[in-house]
């Protein structure tokens, strides 16, 4: 939107997720809230974005809030973003078998370990063999960013990473540029059983393998009520560093 040839709102759309849906940010000018732009703009946007659409708020802000709630988006996440500097890891001694993810061999039991531990959670839950598929094809996904645990020849645990701004190799002319220095993520990581220390295990090992690839920062998000991943990544040197709001089509 633009007044006397300045832009005072705008909405951006991401679609390139085809798993969760497509998400969207809105941008007011100060000058020019509580003028109904923000309306004007979610109104759009969940016109062209469906059901599926994911709208985050930065921060947790009582206008953000009043806008989705008078629009008919309901809170469904409050998560924190963390941080950690992999200048100096500790050490990772450990007894439990971890190799990387073989795409077409292990799809069908990482997706029984990924639903079984994300049974409530409002995106990771409920993946199909599609889904992961889709993921496997993103352009940033690398296989040996992607560990897994095995116990007598079962799963047990998993850590995905990803790394932005810079991947150590281009898969084509397609991969997507970044105008920022490199950061590694920590994407996804589950556990069957908890309490078992597998946690940290695979943690670490996702952020040796980031160090590796000539990272000097890493991030994750955590969901504000995971008390136990919270606590583990504090341990670990991790924290927050923001705190974003995701909303949903009720």
């Amino acid at each position: 939107m633009e007044q006397d040839n300045k832009v005072i709102a705008y909405a951006h759309i991401d679609a390139t997720d085809l798993v969760a849906g497509p998400s969207v940010e809105l941008v007011v000018h100060p000058d020019h809230r509580k003028s109904g732009l923000g309306k004007e703009l979610l109104s759009k946007s969940k016109e062209i974005c469906g059901a599926k659409m994911r709208l985050w708020a930065h921060g947790d802000l009582s206008a953000a809030q009043k806008l989705a709630d008078e629009n008919g988006f309901e809170r469904i996440r409050t998560v924190i973003q963390m941080r950690k500097s992999l200048a100096d890891l500790s050490a990772n001694q450990h007894n439990f078998m971890i190799r990387t993810f073989l795409p077409g061999l292990d799809d069908e039991e990482w997706l029984a370990l990924n639903n079984k531990v994300f049974e409530n959670h409002p995106e990771q839950g409920a993946w199909s063999l599609k889904d992961l598929q889709t993921r496997l094809a993103e352009s940033w996904f690398d296989p040996a960013g992607l560990f897994v645990a095995t116990q007598d020849n079962k799963l047990i645990g998993f850590t995905w990473t990803k790394i932005h701004g810079g991947h150590s190799h281009k898969h084509d002319d397609q991969t997507e540029q970044h105008d920022h220095d490199p950061i590694g993520e920590i994407y996804i990581t589950a556990v069957a059983t908890s309490g078992t220390g597998l946690g940290k295990v695979l943690t670490q090992t996702a952020l040796a393998y980031l160090k590796a690839n000539g990272l000097i920062t890493a991030m994750l998000y955590v969901d504000s009520d995971n008390e136990v991943a919270l606590n583990l990544y504090k341990s670990l040197g991790f924290a927050q560093s923001s705190q974003d709001v995701m909303y949903r089509v009720r």
